[in-house]
């Protein structure tokens, strides 16, 4: 059985109209299909994950790591470029499939970095009926060759005399055009959601409430949703595996433990807990081949653990306070990770020895991301992008 039959058994409502509602700026629109479709976000199932004491302490398996920095460069500073890429999720989908350019976005502005030449081959100017004062949170590559936009602005609400901030808005962009490519949606307009989350790897967004996950494919407008019991309290960070088998809630409201807890997505039943965090868990990100996963933490700690015993594999200390996010490089050879210190420190993965601290950045990173090809980090602040290349001779 798939999950997204299960999705579908779990509940027969489908994204209702106070999920997503139709933003009347851009003329009226036929009414969606129904019918429910999770994209390759949830997969089939077919691992089972054994449900193990909450409690579990993973501590034997810590390796601490302080090494210095080895006297081969790997990755060399290509460019900066002012504005950022998205700060709540992965900017992974900033990139262009091919790795050859890089949307940057600043206000109503999209810079399409140009990764060959460094040069801005073309700034896009996002315009919307009736929406003033712009604010583009994020751009991601499409594979029908369009932008995937999250934005917010100004609006005149009908019977209201001011203006108001929107809901956040989701929309296509053509960037050949550089137009409005469909119609523009509003996000959780009725409220009750935690903001809503963007998966690059699945082209699919995701919005949280009330035990309730919803998700959304904004190329075929087809959604649908599934239930997580156990979940009491909003995780204000959720994180999907690339086989859609699990999900990784973190930063959940009013409990007392820091440790991110595991779900199994064949029963949306709780499996383990990942212990030994001395700190809120930043992030959390899965390696490509699904076999490993990477926390960042507020206690200044990246941690490695495998997948699907969830053993504690390494320890990787070296940053400056709170790490912010933490990735594996697409061939799962190299963990990137940026955190408050202004630093992006590159980690092998295979004995956990830190490779080289690149510290160009002039203010704390948010988040970051490997290209898709392996050649490139991308790292965001609030402000600044910051871009780095590997070594032509490694």
């Amino acid at each position: 059985m798939t999950l997204e039959s299960q999705a579908a058994q779990g509940s027969s409502k489908i994204f209702s109209p106070e999920v997503i509602i139709p933003l009347l700026v851009s003329g009226s629109r036929k009414k969606r299909q129904s019918g429910i479709r999770l994209s390759g976000l949830l997969g089939v199932a077919l691992l089972a994950a054994a449900t193990l004491s909450a409690t579990a302490l993973r501590a034997s398996a810590q390796v601490e790591t302080v090494a210095g920095p080895s006297s081969q460069p790997v990755w060399e500073n290509f460019f900066h470029s002012e504005g950022h890429l998205a700060l709540r999720y992965s900017p992974v989908g900033a990139f262009s499939p091919d790795s050859s350019f890089l949307a940057v976005v600043s206000r109503n502005k999209i810079a399409l970095n140009n990764l060959r030449t460094r040069e801005i081959s073309k700034v896009l100017h996002v315009r919307l009926q009736n929406i003033s004062d712009i604010k583009i949170q994020s751009a991601n590559s499409l594979p029908n060759g369009n932008l995937f936009v999250l934005a917010s602005g100004l609006f005149r609400a009908k019977g209201k005399g001011g203006l108001e901030r929107s809901p956040e808005l989701a929309f296509q962009w053509d960037p050949v055009k550089d137009q409005l490519a469909g119609k523009v949606d509003a996000i959780g307009q009725k409220g009750g959601f935690l903001p809503a989350r963007y998966f690059p790897h699945f082209h699919d967004l995701c919005l949280y409430k009330e035990s309730h996950f919803v998700i959304w494919d904004p190329v075929t407008g087809k959604s649908g949703q599934f239930v997580v019991p156990q979940l009491k309290q909003p995780p204000h960070f959720f994180q999907f595996s690339p086989d859609g088998q699990w999900l990784i809630l973190a930063q959940i409201e009013m409990d007392a433990s820091p440790n991110p807890i595991v779900v199994g997505m064949h029963d949306h039943q709780f499996a383990d807990v990942l212990a030994g965090h001395g700190g809120v868990v930043l992030s959390a990100r899965f390696s490509h081949d699904n076999k490993k996963v990477v926390t960042a933490c507020e206690d200044g700690a990246v941690r490695v653990w495998s997948i699907p015993d969830w053993k504690l594999l390494q320890t990787l200390t070296g940053h400056v306070g709170p790490v912010q996010w933490a990735d594996f490089s697409p061939d799962g050879r190299w963990i990137a990770s940026a955190g408050e210190d202004k630093t992006v420190r590159v980690w092998s993965v295979a004995d956990g020895k830190l490779l080289q601290v690149l510290r160009e950045s002039p203010s704390s990173l948010v988040t970051l991301a490997f290209s898709p090809d392996g050649r490139y980090i991308a790292a965001t602040s609030e402000k600044n992008v910051m871009v780095w290349r590997l070594h032509t001779t490694q």
